[in-house]
Formats: structure tokens, C-alpha cells, sequence
């Protein structure tokens, strides 16, 4: 099969591409020309030194704008990786735990996700039963919700306790975007450097 992975076109028709007899023309800056004949629509792009730009294909007649096509193009593109440069992926992290799990060790668990968390990421905490435990799935349900209460300055309950067979099965999200969390981990850092520029991190 050829090219599989390659983006489907989404350029509008611009100038001689439009092959329409006439179009409902937009002015640079957003003024209705009205319907006009496409060899008008052209003559006026050519005078003002801009490109015709079919903005809404399907309209009848379709709907053109006259505008630097290849400065909105570059705007487009800078926008868009913008919003994908402060999207920062939300990763899901996994603890899991068993029901009768000793006070140390639920410490040490907890700091995890008091660490994923704070990164930005939500955590699915998982509870593994054994044998007879599976009868008792009140312990795992009192654990989770012991784990929710504790970190609940940090994060939220996005998806409640649920048995899923041998395991529940619980999901915290955090309350902070995960790139309000690399922002202000950036910036503990910076300050930090500024403070102690000898010490060494942990």
C-alpha cells in the first residue's frame, strides 16, 4: 500500500485553483465584498497584492478571503506548535499494593505518588488480592480510599475503586496541568542554582 503514513491534504484552493464561476468574497480584514464573479475575485487579489483563499469550500457559492496566504500559513503553523509545545502529554504512572500492606511500605508507596502527582501525572493505583483476600474486598476499598484522602492536597479520584477480577483498581489525576508542573519544577531549579550554585543535586 503506498505512502500509509502520509497526512491527508488539507491545503485550501488558493487563486487559479478555485474553479468556481463566482464566490461570496471576504476583505483582509474580515468585510463582506459580497458574491462576486471568480475573474473579479482574482483582479481585486492581484491589486492588492494579496491571494484569493477559499475558506469555506462547501458553502454555495463558497466563501473566499483575501489575504498573505503564506503568512497565515506561517501563523498557522507557529500556533500549532505552540499548543503542542504546552499540551505536555499527561503519562499514566502504576503503583500497586496489597491489601495488607505494612506501614512502611504504604509510606514508601505513597511517596511515589506524591511524586507522580506532582509532576503532572495521573497514577492508577492498583490493589493485588491473594487467596482469601479476595473475599474481603473491604480492605482494598478502605486502602484506596486511605491513599485518595492523603494525597488529595495534590490530586483528585478521576476513575473510583473497582474490582476488576483479582485486583480494584482506582485512578487519581493530579490537580496541576502537567506543564504548569515542568514550569514550575524549571523554576525551582533556576532558583535553586541561583541560591546554592555549589551544591549538588540529590
Amino acid at each position: 500500500m503506498a505512502n500509509l503514513g502520509g497526512p491527508i491534504s488539507t491545503e485550501p484552493r488558493i487563486n487559479e485553483r478555485i474553479r468556481v464561476p463566482e464566490v461570496r468574497l471576504v476583505g483582509p480584514n474580515g468585510e463582506q465584498v459580497g458574491i462576486v464573479s471568480i475573474h473579479d475575485a482574482l483582479k481585486l487579489a492581484q491589486e492588492a497584492d494579496l491571494d484569493l483563499v477559499e475558506v469555506a469550500a462547501t458553502a454555495r457559492p463558497p466563501v473566499c478571503k483575501l489575504m498573505d496566504y503564506g503568512k497565515f500559513k506561517y501563523e498557522s503553523a507557529m500556533k500549532a506548535r505552540e499548543a503542542r509545545k504546552n499540551q505536555a502529554h499527561t503519562i499514566i504512572k502504576e503503583i500497586k499494593l496489597r491489601p495488607k500492606i505494612d506501614p512502611h511500605d504504604y509510606e514508601t508507596k505513597k511517596g511515589h505518588v506524591v511524586r507522580f502527582l506532582k509532576a503532572g501525572d495521573k497514577v492508577k493505583v492498583t490493589i493485588m488480592f491473594r487467596g482469601r483476600e479476595q473475599s474481603r474486598p473491604e480492605l482494598g476499598f478502605r486502602l484506596l480510599q486511605r491513599l485518595a484522602e492523603d494525597v488529595q492536597e495534590l490530586g483528585f479520584v478521576e476513575s473510583h475503586a473497582k474490582q476488576d477480577g483479582r485486583n480494584m483498581i482506582m485512578v487519581i489525576g493530579p490537580h496541576k496541568k502537567k506543564a504548569e508542573a515542568k514550569a514550575e519544577k524549571a523554576a525551582a531549579k533556576a532558583q535553586r542554582g541561583d541560591e546554592e550554585p555549589s551544591a549538588q543535586e540529590a
